[in-house]
């Protein structure tokens, strides 16, 4: 088994359509399970001090999102490396390294 994107992705397609579940992945759906899937992985860390939240909650929840991510760019077509790889290159503009480092600031404030 590989863990490539697409390998992982054509798993999780494979996962869904063997229970007919794609009926329920339009793209709006699988926004919404991803923010979801977020807020519960929010849970993980709320109220607590930082390296108290619970690891295996923590992956569980993360995978959640994940799995979702993956299906939503499946749904349009897009292939997940590439567009993390177009988004480091606007984010690369966006906060060069010699004005954001170490800094927090949005890129309108570098």
């Amino acid at each position: 088994m590989s863990d490539s994107l697409s390998d992982l992705t054509r798993d999780i397609v494979a996962f869904r359509d063997v229970r007919d579940w794609a009926q329920f992945h339009d793209p709006k759906n699988l926004a919404l399970a991803i923010s979801i899937e977020a807020a519960e992985l929010n849970e993980h860390f709320l109220w607590k001090d930082a390296g108290d939240e619970r690891a295996e909650g923590v992956r569980e929840e993360l995978a959640d999102v994940l799995i979702y991510a993956l299906l939503l760019a499946h749904h349009y077509g897009a292939d997940p490396a590439a567009l993390i790889r177009a988004k480091l290159l606007v984010n690369e503009a966006k906060y060069p390294a010699d004005r954001a480092r170490g800094r927090a600031d949005k890129y309108t404030d570098l």
